[in-house]
């Protein structure tokens, strides 16, 4: 099998989402375990100007249906940002797998080429082919997110290893 956009995107997010579901049944047993709420864990953070835990959750999930909305050329859902829980969160990831999931590869064939624009914060707009975009921009970030997740909860005592990270097989 050659590598397609969709081989390079829609299984990447879906097992990376997949882990992220583990790291919070571990963050839920590790809490529990130490009798307290965890709910503490939504707003962690590893520096004060950072964004908290649920914000990088909700972050990734909107960058993995927002790579595969833009690689398809359909307009990327909006979704709440409103969990205010381990399960909601695990809600949204499963909702986000299931999203990116939806995209077969007929749909993203010849979405290399596609022109991608970026929207930004301060009005500018960062523009992409598909391939740059899903190189450079959106596993970046997706990956930027989904690590900050991992790196918080292990400073909050969570037993994660790399192979929860990665996956095993």
């Amino acid at each position: 099998m050659s590598l397609t956009m969709h081989s390079a995107s829609v299984p990447v997010f879906s097992r990376l989402l997949g882990n992220m579901l583990g790291w919070l049944d571990r963050a839920e047993a590790h809490a529990k375990a130490r009798n307290f709420d965890p709910t503490n864990y939504l707003g962690l953070r590893l520096a004060p100007d950072m964004l908290p835990l649920v914000r990088q959750i909700q972050i990734a999930s909107d960058g993995a249906k927002g790579c595969v909305s833009r690689l398809a050329g359909v307009e990327i859902p909006k979704w709440e940002d409103q969990e205010a829980s381990l399960d909601d969160l695990r809600a949204r990831i499963r909702k986000t797998i299931d999203y990116v999931q939806s995209f077969d590869a007929a749909r993203l064939d010849g979405s290399d080429s596609r022109a991608i624009t970026v929207p930004m914060r301060s009005g500018d707009a960062l523009q992409f082919n598909g391939e740059s975009f899903l190189k450079h921009f959106a596993m970046p970030n997706f990956y930027f997110h989904a690590t900050t997740t991992y790196a918080l909860l292990r400073q909050a005592g969570v037993e994660l290893g790399k192979i929860d990270f990665l996956g095993r097989g």
